[in-house]
């Protein structure tokens, strides 16, 4: 017994030791190594209740992959950290600042709150900061000016509050700022003016006031300006015309100006803010808060305390603008990487260019695939594909995770026996739609599929989704297309609708019809930098809707890409649904007429409001008893003489023998035909 109770002892008191060895190791590690301290501080902050992050422990290394979400550079420092939509939800942590050779921060999509640090604005090396969709308040941190490497700063769909900083003005190789639906007030800062490289800038969906400064509508590469649902008012500066669509200011009332269809000319009192101060002399994030009634600030200009207002106003604006010259002066005397910057071809190139300043930036700017298989690997012959197309079509596997947020299942739209389709946002908050197709879908021989993706990158019509990029992986097997993202879905779902259903009015179904016709022609034709070809999987399915309706073909050229056994297991629905041309049973081959077919019983459907297409509606468009075909949610609420021109039309197209059927031109031709 005496030996037990000793050999107990003995192990319980080594058992002692090696828990203070443990302890002492864990402390000296940390104390040794100031990013694991750090990581370690994110962690508690992030994570408090220690549920998302417990790889990141004392005992792991950093940089093999062990701590998830963490990359390193090559000098063993952390450059990168993604943990965006990982369920976080606690705070931003200052230790974020001692992580001085971090590129890429992304912490988007998480249910974080309080304010950001300012100590993340000592990351100068960082080139992309993303906190967006996450609970964040409190003000703008004047800090973030100092991050002189920052090219996208996302800070949408928070709560943020105070004014947007002039520092921001700094940030020289900024792209994108993203800072819609926050809480911001104040005035639109000028010195965003400054920024020679950005092209996209969204402030909707805030409580923004004053002007729209001339400086910032000339920014050279503007491309976006969003300022929808803000109160600002006076003069829109004309050089926003150039924007075209990409200048959106709804629900502005106090906007005026010319040359933009939906403002009006601006009087005298358009250029006064609700509280009589010049629009133009309100300074930069300014937030002025008069203490009155309305009726006592209805002839407020004329006040003395106006006049006093309006005369400190101006003394301000005066002494920003010096200011403004001063730094002006000195950041054009700083030789910086950004010099490099070429103007025409604009940021795309810039961002190709950055390597030359740093080796180690963002995942979501390097382009690297594993070797294998890898259509697109960098120094292999393009068959003839313009490799400038390639460039700038080519997305990275990271964005592609990121934007799908690692392909959640809440944004799967849709899913095939060789496909999926996600929906996802991309760096600069565009929505789109992600085609993933596996690879033993994909054609084979490598020429063949460039081809094909050449074919696809060179399809550009109103009434056909467009194509943005593509990305190919051998770590996954897959590649993936990236589409515009078409929000009102396939004209699949407005059909066979119940009383409670959104039904289509007639005139939008002329428009489909006419819409789909058009980009089935373009199809067909031969086209600068595009061959004729045959969509083959016409259907109401692969008829998407934009926000007003437009019809828009999707799915075209696709067939360029696959295999012959995936063409034929994706026509198995056509099938079904009586999209196949009687002769394609005996020949195996889709023309120009098979088309024609699909697009006749198409037709029958939109008229019809029915899925399934029927040989009955044939038989009675023969027979000139449509009517009875008409879909009777309509309520008898359609032009008889354009429902018997489209009934002639599906008639003429569904005709058994091909040669009997009309060209593309010709069916539009008689769309447009009002005698018809």
């Amino acid at each position: 017994m005496g030996v037990f109770v000793s050999v107990s002892s003995y192990l319980l008191l080594l058992c002692f030791v090696l828990v203070l060895t443990t302890t002492s190791l864990s402390s000296q590690t940390v104390n040794a190594n100031g990013e694991l301290r750090a990581l370690m501080l994110i962690k508690a902050s992030l994570d408090p209740e220690n549920t998302h992050l417990g790889s990141w422990t004392v005992l792991a290394n950093k940089c093999d992959g062990s701590f998830e979400g963490v990359g390193c550079n090559e000098n063993g420092k952390v450059a990168n950290i993604s943990l965006q939509g990982k369920g976080l939800i606690g705070r931003l942590s200052p230790a974020f600042g001692e992580l001085k050779e971090l590129t890429g921060l992304y912490l988007h999509y998480n249910s974080l709150s309080g304010q950001i640090p300012r100590e993340i604005g000592n990351l100068t090396m960082l080139t992309d900061l993303y906190l967006n969709v996450n609970n964040l308040s409190g003000n703008i941190p004047l800090e973030l000016g100092n991050m002189e490497n920052l090219q996208v700063l996302q800070l949408c769909y928070n709560q943020l509050s105070g004014s947007i900083p002039t520092q921001l003005g700094s940030l020289e190789k900024l792209n994108v700022l993203s800072l819609q639906f926050n809480h911001l007030s104040g005035a639109l800062p000028a010195s965003l003016g400054n920024l020679g490289v950005l092209t996209r800038l969204d402030l909707s969906f805030n409580y923004l006031f004053g002007s729209i400064p001339t400086r910032l509508a000339d920014a050279p590469m503007l491309r976006v300006l969003d300022v929808r649902n803000n109160t600002l008012s006076g003069n829109v500066p004309l050089a926003l015309k150039r924007l075209a669509g990409g200048f959106q200011y709804a629900n502005n009332l106090g906007l005026c100006g010319v040359g933009f269809t939906t403002l009006k000319a601006c009087s005298p009192l358009d250029l006064l803010d609700p509280n009589g101060v010049p629009t133009k002399n309100i300074p930069e994030t300014a937030n002025l808060k008069l203490n009155c009634s309305d009726s006592r600030c209805s002839n407020s200009s004329k006040t003395p305390q106006a006049s006093i207002i309006v005369g400190v106003v101006i003394a301000v604006v005066g002494l920003s603008v010096i200011a403004f010259l001063a730094v002006s002066h000195y950041l054009n005397r700083v030789q910086k990487c950004s010099d490099k910057f070429d103007p025409i071809n604009g940021p795309i190139d810039h961002l190709r260019s950055k390597e030359a300043c740093r080796k180690n930036g963002s995942p979501l700017i390097n382009l690297e695939y594993p070797n294998g298989w890898d259509p697109l690997a960098e120094g292999r012959r393009f068959g003839g594909v313009s490799q400038e197309i390639m460039r700038s079509f080519r997305f990275n596997l990271e964005e592609i995770e990121s934007a799908t947020q690692y392909f959640a299942p809440r944004n799967l739209l849709g899913k095939s026996v060789f496909s999926a389709i996600h929906k996802g946002m991309l760096r600069d908050g565009t929505v789109v739609a992600i085609k993933s197709i596996i690879k033993s879908s994909c054609k084979s021989e490598e020429s063949e599929f460039l081809k094909g993706l050449n074919i696809l990158t060179s399809l550009r019509h109103e009434n056909l989704v467009k194509l943005r990029g593509f990305c190919c992986s051998k770590g996954r097997g897959e590649c993936f297309l990236i589409y515009d993202f078409v929000p009102n879905g396939s004209l699949l779902r407005y059909l066979d609708m119940k009383g409670d259903g959104h039904i289509l009015e007639w005139s939008t179904r002329s428009s489909i019809i006419n819409g789909i016709a058009k980009g089935i022609e373009y199809l067909h034709g031969s086209k600068l930098n595009k061959p004729a070809m045959v969509h083959q999987n016409i259907s109401v399915k692969n008829v998407l809707l934009d926000q007003r309706f437009k019809p828009l073909l999707s799915d075209s050229g696709l067939h360029q890409l696959l295999t012959e056994d995936s063409v034929f297991s994706s026509l198995k629905a056509s099938a079904a649904m009586g999209y196949l041309a009687p002769e394609y049973a005996t020949t195996g081959r889709f023309t120009q007429k098979s088309d024609i077919y699909a697009f006749g019983v198409l037709v029958f459907q939109i008229i019809s409001g029915k899925r399934k297409f029927a040989s009955a509606a044939r038989f009675a468009a023969e027979s000139c008893t449509f009517i009875d075909f008409i879909d009777p949610n309509l309520q008898g609420r359609f032009c008889e003489h354009e429902a018997a021109k489209f009934a002639k039309i599906a008639l003429m197209c569904t005709h058994e023998s091909p040669d009997q059927r009309p060209s593309i031109e010709e069916v539009v031709q008689e769309l447009g035909n009002p005698l018809s």
